[in-house]
């Protein structure tokens, strides 16, 4: 059964049990522990159904149940061999091919002008500020990883995101600018269509 790749949650739980076999909110808490929830949407309905699409597609299995104290019985799942080829297949698929992805932002963006100048700037300079914040975020939780040890490669994805946030940030900042100066192109095209 060919599997969708449609939930990078069914990625993460693949390369998790790649690394030994867990139940699901053994998966959820090591998840949250790597601070993977911020590049990864993770809930508890969510994981579960990942969870049963992947042992339906074969791609992990269930090995036993386990019991901690009086709680419920767990079901422990590990990965195939056929799981294994499925992880290393989508993980050098995103790493090498960019997709195409639709950003809310951009199609926000692609239609500024249909609000007034100075409004624009406003929601600009917000959002500006907002990014701003959380590059401050990720460089706190950066610099504590880097404290209790972990290498670059452990939050790699932490410091792309913060790349990705600062060019933003810098742009953001150039086009509000060019829209306070009014040298931004079309600016008195925009200004004349909000009179």
């Amino acid at each position: 059964m060919k599997y969708r790749r449609t939930n990078p949650l069914a990625l993460a739980v693949l390369a998790l049990l790649w690394e030994r076999p867990m139940h699901p909110y053994e998966l959820a808490a090591t998840m949250r522990e790597r601070h993977q929830e911020n590049v990864i949407k993770l809930n508890y309905g969510s994981l579960y159904t990942v969870v049963d699409g992947l042992a339906k597609a074969e791609l992990i299995r269930h090995v036993e149940f386990s019991r901690e104290g009086k709680r419920p019985e767990r079901s422990v799942y590990a990965l195939t061999p056929e799981g294994r080829a499925e992880l290393d297949s989508w993980l050098r698929e995103l790493i090498a091919v960019p997709a195409r992805e639709y950003p809310q932002f951009e199609a926000g963006i692609s239609m500024v002008g249909l609000l007034p100048p100075d409004e624009a700037q406003l929601l600009l300079t917000r959002r500006a500020a907002a990014v701003e914040e959380h590059i401050t975020a990720l460089t706190t939780l950066t610099a504590q990883l880097k404290e209790r040890g972990l290498p670059r490669l452990a939050w790699i994805e932490l410091d792309y995101r913060m790349t990705m946030l600062r060019a933003e940030h810098a742009w953001l900042t150039s086009f509000t600018e060019a829209t306070r100066d009014g040298t931004v192109d079309g600016h008195q095209f925009w200004v004349e269509a909000h009179r």
